[in-house]
């Protein structure tokens, strides 16, 4: 094997990291937007964690988050807008990350 070939796959296991990284963390964040969103719906426990599950599946119609978006901002209807749903999203995204990275060094 050469030092090429090393290095290719070295490139290839990283990328493979990374994609899985970023697929746990967005699965996280809509987690986490579902139990926010669940909890400005006024709902709480089994139900909330119902909802959130609802969100995470949500993910998976379409490419991107846009999904998402309209399913929570159409659940919440004037308690929040769409940028206000994306807003949140983004912050719950650097959340989930770290939440990640501190589960993964336990």
């Amino acid at each position: 094997m050469t030092t090429f070939d090393d290095r290719e796959r070295a490139f290839e296991n990283k990328y493979a990291h990374d994609a899985e990284m970023q697929f746990k963390a967005e699965a996280r964040r809509n987690k986490l937007l579902g139990l926010w969103a669940a909890e400005l719906l006024g709902r709480r426990g089994e139900e909330a964690d119902a909802y959130a599950r609802e969100v995470i599946k949500a993910d998976f119609l379409e490419a991107g988050h846009e999904d998402v978006v309209r399913k929570v901002s159409g659940d919440l209807g004037e308690m929040a807008s769409d940028e206000e749903v994306r807003e949140k999203m983004a912050q719950l995204l650097v959340l989930a990350k770290e939440q990640i990275m501190t589960e993964a060094g336990d």
